[in-house]
């Protein structure tokens, strides 16, 4: 760890993360007018956020900044992948991590590492069918879209929501902070592709505590105290690829896991890659 990243980090576990999201969170949803159009004049220019891929242009439009932060785009910018066999990328933003997953492990940084058992809520059952398989980390942006799509279509299994806290998962974080996605607020969706289970895990963090899904709604808040979970084995939903399957209020991490021998990543999809929404990122083996 770094001086930089060190001051940058160590006064994160001191922080109420909760409570700041809480805040956050009603700022977000407030409908002032003037208050509303200041944070997202400050957000477009600060991050340099592409406003005409957006379906909805004119900032007054948005009842809120988290309607503008969760904006819809405009019919045909993320062209989805036709390649034969592809996995498309679920998100914006730029890939963290992409690799095996080792003796039940995913690299998080130089020298840390998390267990997909704790990844996943702590079942070593759910955990099982990704063991020597592939993972992804996708970290999404400020300036980003933060609607969700599928890599591949599946059949809802299982959604877990796991508690923790909120750190940040910027890059500083990330390179400090051990087992930070197994440790951070998080939302578990278990699909059946035709390759067999995909997980897709929604991370939360610092002023990023609200998670939804297409099926559910939102799923955080509220906060917990320990694993919940919900099965869909009856009128379980089918998403087709790049359907979108949900958002993060504000941005943050995505996860994708496959089983072993199931996908593998393009050559060129490793760490620091740009990668749009629809695009491919890899293929399926089986």
């Amino acid at each position: 760890m770094t001086i930089k990243d060190a001051l940058t980090t160590l006064p994160q576990y001191l922080l109420p993360h909760h409570a700041l999201s809480t805040l956050m969170s009603k700022l977000t949803h407030c409908e002032n007018k003037t208050w509303k159009n200041l944070f997202i004049k400050q957000i477009i220019a600060h991050y340099g956020v592409n406003m005409s891929e957006a379906l909805e242009q004119d900032i007054n439009a948005f009842t809120s900044f988290n309607h503008f932060f969760t904006r819809e785009l405009r019919a045909g910018v993320r062209p989805l992948t036709t390649e034969p066999q592809a996995i498309a990328s679920p998100a914006d933003g730029a890939v963290s991590q992409a690799g095996a997953i080792t003796e039940g492990s995913i690299f998080q940084a130089k020298g840390k590492s998390f267990t997909v058992t704790d990844l996943l809520g702590g079942s070593a059952e759910r955990a099982a069918p990704f063991n020597h398989g592939v993972f992804t980390t996708i970290y999404l942006s400020p300036k980003d879209y933060h609607r969700l799509h599928m890599p591949l279509t599946g059949t809802l299994r299982e959604m877990v929501h796991v508690p923790g806290r909120l750190f940040s998962v910027n890059s500083a974080t990330t390179r400090s902070v051990p087992g930070l996605f197994a440790r951070n607020e998080r939302v578990v969706a278990i699909f059946d592709t035709e390759i067999g289970p995909m997980a897709l895990v929604l991370v939360g963090a610092i002023f990023v505590s609200s998670i939804e899904t297409v099926w559910h709604g939102v799923v955080t808040p509220p906060t917990i105290r320990s694993v919940r979970s919900w099965q869909y084995q009856e009128n379980a939903p089918t998403l087709t690829i790049g359907e979108e399957m949900g958002r993060f209020n504000m941005g943050s991490t995505i996860i994708v896991l496959f089983g072993q021998d199931k996908a593998k990543w393009n050559d060129d999809f490793s760490a620091d890659k740009v990668i749009k929404m629809g695009e491919s990122i890899g293929s399926i083996l089986a």
